[in-house]
């Protein structure tokens, strides 16, 4: 499944250039970008009460990330873009979920807070480290992993539950705690780590 992540990591490849302009997009970028799409069409299918469409859809685009991942590496088709419109696309279907969850009373609203607003932390962090003449590059935090994981089969639960009968006893609270505690550290530790790089005492790979 999706795992959004737009945490600076290893060095991105070089735009291709063809007559002074991007290249054109290419098959993964293709499958990014209609993820990407399908974003609107997941959000209105959730307020329209049809979950069980909106699982499926959300469904796919967690197979569609796999899939352009794996064209991607397999056949060398990365691409500068690709590497900017993959964790848009992730982050932009997982928040669109929970919003809309959150808005049509399925999901808790301050466990929509939570995940809005460590998002924009990362978000606000990311440009921070960007507009600073510090080292860029590191590793997503384990945390973070873990943390949007759950966040994913959250919502996973929820909408299987609501559109296909699916029958859950405690799993859904429990995966509820497990999203707000691991958003919370998540956040915490995104906060440590842009504190210590940009006052200059990380020393980070």
């Amino acid at each position: 499944m999706m795992v959004p992540e737009i945490t600076p990591g290893p060095e991105l490849p070089a735009p291709r250039a063809i007559g002074g302009q991007w290249a054109s997009l290419n098959l993964p970028n293709l499958i990014t970008l209609a993820r990407l799409l399908s974003v609107p069409l997941t959000i209105w299918l959730i307020f329209d009460g049809r979950y069980g469409a909106a699982f499926w859809v959300f469904a796919g685009a967690g197979l569609s990330d796999a899939l352009d991942g794996y064209i991607a590496k397999r056949f060398d088709r990365r691409t500068w873009i690709g590497a900017l419109l993959d964790p848009a696309a992730d982050k932009a279907m997982l928040a669109g979920v929970y919003v809309s969850l959150g808005l049509v009373d399925q999901l808790p609203l301050w466990l929509v807070g939570l995940v809005v607003s460590r998002d924009l932390l990362i978000v606000l962090g990311f440009f921070l480290i960007h507009a600073a003449a510090v080292p860029k590059q590191f590793d997503p935090l384990y945390i973070s992993k873990v943390n949007t994981l759950v966040q994913i089969a959250l919502v996973g639960f929820v909408l299987g539950q609501l559109g296909l009968d699916i029958e859950t006893g405690p799993e859904t609270w429990l995966l509820i705690a497990a999203a707000a505690v691991t958003t919370i550290l998540s956040g915490l530790s995104y906060l440590v780590r842009w504190a210590r790089i940009l006052t200059g005492s990380a020393q980070v790979s």
